[in-house]
């Protein structure tokens, strides 16, 4: 396989308002807060700005800091760079605190990204050939969903308790002897699909958007949003995620307005996140 690498892009302002501490401006007949969130660009970074507006009108003036890998966000949020960030999903986040010891908090689940699959040369999973090349994140918090997908199109069989930590050790039986690339930077894996590499590239739907492909319309296969665990939250450190701005923010993440602008603007690509998800 050809090995693809990548140096993490990190869009910081220098000198931010208010690092970590939600800080208060006054010069107006009343208090704004400002509340600094780390965001990857699409579509979270879009879901904040759509969001600004509503936040200024409950006292909190947005800042949104942009990221371009799964890394460096959260080691943002533990030295206190940022007051919160928006990127990483449930399983990730809690591997992420077991890897790394970080006193951190879910504040509140907002949206899913389905998970897509996508393949130069085959129209469905179904199609791959023997030996056919599989190409996946090396975030291994995404593999057991990426192992589902194969295992329900009926191209592999995962071990009866394999479950979403399911890793490439847990496959039963592999008929079709498919190979699995999993040592690629998430954020590259738009390139590897347009560069042709493997026969087919399990794509983050974030990424996917940002580098204009649609998992409803480009990919061959994409994941059932229904009981889906992957849902991206709002992480906060442990005892923020009672701040009242905090607070104020997830609420206005839930609202009417942008679950109908995720629903408008990404059709199908994102969506809100429901019932216990979004908790």
């Amino acid at each position: 396989m050809k090995k693809i690498w990548m140096i993490p892009a990190l869009s910081l302002t220098i000198g931010l308002a208010a690092c970590g501490g939600g800080g208060e401006e006054s010069g107006s007949e009343e208090e704004t807060t400002t509340l600094t969130v780390g965001a990857s660009n699409v579509p979270h970074a879009e879901i904040l700005e759509f969001a600004r507006d509503q936040l200024e009108e409950e006292g909190v003036d947005l800042q949104i800091e942009t990221f371009n890998d799964y890394i460096v966000p959260n080691q943002a949020l533990a030295e206190e760079e940022i007051d919160a960030n928006y990127f990483q999903h449930v399983p990730y986040f809690e591997s992420q605190i077991e890897e790394n010891d970080y006193d951190f908090a879910n504040a509140g689940a907002i949206h899913i990204e389905p998970m897509g699959v996508y393949s130069q040369d085959y129209d469905s999973l179904g199609e791959l050939p023997e030996g056919a090349e599989v190409i996946m994140s090396s975030s291994v918090a995404d593999h057991g969903r990426i192992l589902s997908m194969l295992e329900d199109e009926g191209v592999i069989t995962m071990e009866e308790d394999a479950g979403i930590e399911a890793t490439i050790d847990d496959i039963a039986e592999n008929p079709k002897n498919i190979e699995f690339s999993a040592n690629v930077e998430a954020a590259t894996l738009p390139q590897a699909y347009q560069n042709g590499e493997g026969d087919a590239v399990f794509i983050n739907s974030n990424y996917a958007l940002d580098s204009d492909l649609s998992p409803s319309e480009d990919a061959i296969a994409i994941e059932s949003a229904e009981d889906n665990p992957y849902a991206n939250i709002i992480a906060v450190r442990s005892g923020d995620e009672d701040r009242e701005e905090i607070q104020t923010l997830v609420d206005v993440l839930h609202s009417d307005e942008v679950r109908s602008f995720i629903e408008d603007e990404y059709e199908g690509a994102v969506l809100p996140a429901e019932g216990e998800n979004a908790e």
